[in-house]
């Protein structure tokens, strides 16, 4: 990734930093984190990245592609990685988990969306908010006790 990410940096008129490079191990490690959370991961390997780096590195980094951010809570952001797989979210409003679903469940969605409005979703960014499986049998399970 150091390659590609050298490459893109340069191409923008970026250097790979030793703080980019962190930041962006960090979000590919947590998968899913605020900045804040990215910050304790970095902070953990580097005591010279502060938070405004972490925002500013975020920052420079959606904007090569190299992460998205969605908002997955009422707080910050939440970033991840682009990788291989687009993806979209599932949050469950009572555990907090948050679960990766490939785009092609609601493919029969996204396509009407192009077809009738001329729209293309950006599915990194959505966020379903609902209740999981695991949350809604334990809270059933308290129902009928």
């Amino acid at each position: 990734m150091s390659d590609d990410l050298r490459a893109r940096l340069r191409g923008k008129g970026y250097r790979l930093t030793p703080q980019r490079e962190l930041v962006l191990r960090a979000v590919e490690k947590l998968r899913h984190a605020t900045p804040d959370e990215v910050y304790a991961e970095v902070h953990a390997d580097s005591s010279a990245v502060n938070i405004s780096t972490v925002y500013r590195t975020l920052e420079v980094l959606e904007e090569l592609g190299l992460v998205k951010h969605a908002h997955l809570t009422d707080r910050a952001p939440t970033y991840h990685a682009v990788d291989d797989h687009e993806h979209f979210h599932l949050v469950c409003r009572n555990c907090h988990g948050i679960t990766s679903v490939d785009p092609t469940v609601i493919a029969a969605g996204t396509q009407r969306l192009r077809d009738e409005y001329g729209f293309e979703p950006d599915l990194g960014h959505l966020a379903v908010f609902g209740e999981c499986a695991q949350c809604r049998a334990e809270r059933e399970e308290n129902t009928q006790s």
